[in-house]
């Protein structure tokens, strides 16, 4: 153990819970930035400051700062957005954003694009939904997913209070983000005694990084619940919700070139009661605040406290903490981790339609206008919304004599491309990255409709377009898309270069495995002309793809990493 204090941590410290400098800042009128350390701060509020990078170069000729603008992330557990919501986001979206509104991998919104000046606006417009954006980002609990599948309605609500109980439970005290956005106003989730400035669970130096938690009942896995922090396999027994198998230590972020950086999927700790949910979840939050590493930020993940400590002895610390002794883990069956298209009806005998949104981007374009579309939906719909983690969004809780007036309206606005859409295609997650994403080392929201009709076309030649197969793109190593829980993965290298990663499964328990590094589109698309070939030839009946490339010893089996040792505890 040492005494050092990072940066960031020591920035933390001295922010007075997150305040900083940022209310100041967003007064400056002779900049669209803020300065750097409140950039950092602001993660915390639900907002990174960003500029455009296609307008990089022009603007530094011109002797002109760079195209500043903010992307903000609303904080909505489980995905769950009224239609009420629903108009409000799209107004704020065509006030205050460039690029309309975005389903995240997260199953929530982000707005991109908006000036420094429409950013307090925007904020209060989120708060005017009932929504908020605090812990959205930054060195907390972010938003807390829930599985969407309609198909598991009777025990999707069971789970998704859950979820809602759990991101409660996790928010910040902290009044700055009422004070600075809100003009003080408190909203009653953020509520608390105002004499008394103190963040109980957090401490003043919040988490090392970032948490992320899920939540999810089998047969679906489309949370990708082994890629959380901490993750809960809802067991269902006599069709009734009885506790959950507790996963830690999931993650996707990596580093290229740094074999001590990794991608991790979440050990199972043992079964937990509905009792002991929350004091298990705190358990597991405080061990990770305690003893994550406040030094390396690049190791200060959970997944690698757990690593670092063992997972035997984090689960004693966590019976310790919580006061329970975790049961074995209860038997569960994962089937896929996608999501499903098309209209499903429910045991109540209600109607839910999954539509596919590539890259998640609700926006108006001319061959398909999805935000005019979806708001005239929102007008009339009398159900709900729900946001999926693979960037979708199920039209939910329809009745069906309103079926009729939600289909005309999907077809009038060309709301249906997943009836014609292949199966990679319907599979693929791609995020942001250029021109807005800082950390982008190559393109992956505006490469997918690129090369998708490419795989499409080598999928064609041997009979294979309506295979179903996990695919993601993501601009660099960090893991946003989930990656390495893809069939076939494209990382992110430089312009117009990636590692093709291959072999994870179709039920997103198993991680892929590097195939070539550095590639451009040319070899990507040789190397799995060759593949797709073999698998058509050769595959079992009903075998996924990855699990064929398992099998016929075309890559190796993935392993587990472990952060090296002489790593200590901080």
């Amino acid at each position: 153990m040492t005494n050092k204090i990072a940066p960031l941590e020591q920035l933390k410290i001295d922010s007075n819970y997150l305040r900083g400098t940022i209310a100041e800042g967003l007064n400056d009128p002779l900049t669209g930035a803020i300065s750097h350390n409140d950039n950092l701060l602001l993660k915390f509020h639900g907002s990174y400051q960003q500029d455009n990078r296609d307008l990089r170069d022009e603007r530094r000729k011109q002797k002109l700062e760079p195209a500043h603008s903010f992307m903000i992330r609303a904080r909505l557990p489980g995905g769950v957005v009224s239609p009420e919501q629903w108009l409000i986001f799209d107004q704020i979206a065509q006030d205050y954003a460039e690029f309309g509104l975005r389903i995240t991998t997260r199953q929530t919104f982000q707005w991109h694009g908006v000036l420094k000046r429409n950013l307090k606006k925007l904020m209060q417009g989120i708060n005017q939904a009932n929504a908020t954006t605090i812990a959205a980002c930054g060195d907390v609990n972010r938003q807390v997913v829930s599985v969407s599948n309609p198909l598991l309605s009777q025990h999707h609500a069971a789970v998704f209070a859950w979820a809602q109980k759990i991101s409660d439970h996790f928010l910040p005290k902290t009044s700055a983000y009422a004070e600075i956005w809100l003009d003080g106003k408190k909203v009653e989730e953020l509520s608390h005694d105002s004499n008394e400035e103190v963040e109980p669970l957090y401490g003043k130096t919040y988490l090392p990084r970032k948490f992320k938690i899920g939540l999810t009942i089998p047969p679906t896995n489309d949370v990708d619940i082994f890629a959380q922090d901490m993750g809960f396999i809802a067991i269902i027994e006599n069709d009734e919700l009885i506790g959950f198998n507790l996963t830690v230590g999931g993650g996707m972020g990596a580093t290229h070139g740094d074999d001590t950086t990794y991608a991790r999927l979440g050990s199972v700790l043992g079964f937990v009661t509905l009792d002991e949910v929350i004091p298990a979840a705190e358990a597991v939050l405080t061990l990770q605040r305690d003893h994550g590493n406040r030094e390396e930020r690049r190791y200060a993940r959970l997944k690698y406290t757990v690593d670092r400590l063992g997972a035997d002895w984090f689960k004693e610390q966590v019976e310790a903490r919580a006061g329970i002794t975790l049961q074995s883990p209860k038997a569960w069956n994962f089937e896929r981790n996608g999501d499903q298209f098309g209209w499903v009806e429910d045991h109540t005998g209600r109607w839910h339609l999954g539509l596919r949104i590539n890259s998640g981007r609700v926006i108006d374009r001319p061959d398909a206008p999805l935000q005019t579309g979806l708001r005239e939906i929102a007008k009339v719909h009398t159900g709900h919304f729900r946001l999926t983690c693979n960037q979708n969004l199920i039209i939910a809780d329809v009745a069906s004599e309103d079926k009729a007036q939600i289909d005309a309206l999907v077809e009038q606005y060309k709301l249906d491309a997943y009836k014609t859409q292949s199966g990679i295609a319907r599979n693929t997650i791609a995020c942001v990255a250029l021109p807005t994403c800082a950390l982008a080392m190559a393109e992956s929201e505006r490469y997918a409709p690129v090369i998708l009709p490419k795989l499409d076309a080598l999928l064609d030649k041997y009979g294979l377009l309506e295979q179903e197969i996990v695919f993601r793109i993501s601009g660099c190593p960090n893991g946003c898309a989930r990656p390495y829980l893809a069939e076939i993965a494209l990382v992110g290298r430089a312009p117009g270069r990636y590692d093709l990663r291959l072999g994870a499964n179709f039920k997103g328990e198993r991680l892929n495995v590097v195939y070539q590094q550095n590639i451009d589109e040319a070899e990507i698309l040789t190397h799995l002309d060759g593949l797709f070939a073999r698998y058509s030839a050769e595959r079992h009946q009903d075998e996924y793809f990855g699990d064929f490339l398992l099998r016929a010893q075309i890559i190796d089996q993935p392993t587990q990493r472990l952060i090296p040792l002489v790593l200590e505890t901080v």
